[in-house]
């Protein structure tokens, strides 16, 4: 049976947790979801224990339902061939730190240019301005300055992390949701 985003394609330019959680979730629900890797190293997850068939189950539990390329982004043939990409894409999915995509001449603006159509996600710890937008975040570091931690663990001890990333897999459900709803408005 055909799925729901059929004929729906994703960039998946995000590493880590939430950006390919969100890329994922549109991947089980029949979207063809491309996932952009940095050449070399690929998304740092790929280096996660543990390991299965020398491959990360880590990476490999938030990356089914996509196909994978490498491009290096910060060179200009890299750069060209995204735009080639976004001009028939319907959604892009990115995680870079504020600033890093207009720096490669990738950024919302040039891509809406080169098609209106596509629903443009920017995931980021801080927002894209504002007095934090240049720090990067994990989730650990977000479960702290929200209190999380605060509440976890035994009632006089240290803060302890929550035993699940809560705050990468929420956001990535929040990112799924919001793009669905731009789809949807489009």
């Amino acid at each position: 049976m055909p799925g729901a985003l059929e004929g729906i394609r994703v960039l998946d330019l995000s590493r880590a947790l939430a950006g390919p959680f969100a890329a994922m979730t549109l991947g089980d629900m029949g979207a063809d979801v491309v996932k952009i890797e940095e050449p070399g190293t690929g998304d740092t997850t790929r280096g996660y224990p543990p390991f299965w068939n020398g491959q990360s189950t880590y990476f490999l539990s938030t990356n089914r339902n996509k196909r994978a390329i490498t491009l290096n982004l910060a060179r200009p043939a890299g750069q060209e061939i995204l735009r080639r990409l976004s001009s028939d894409a319907d959604i892009l999915i990115e995680s870079f730190r504020s600033g890093a995509m207009e720096r490669w001449n990738i950024g919302w603006d040039v891509l809406h240019g080169i098609n209106p159509r596509l629903v443009y996600c920017a995931i980021s710890a801080a927002g894209r301005d504002g007095p934090d937008k240049d720090r990067a975040g994990v989730d650990l570091l977000m479960q702290a300055y929200a209190g999380l931690m605060s509440i976890t663990g035994e009632a006089d001890g240290a803060p302890v992390r929550t035993g699940a990333s809560v705050v990468d897999l929420s956001t990535g459900a929040n990112a799924a949701q919001g793009i669905l709803a731009a789809l949807y408005v489009r």
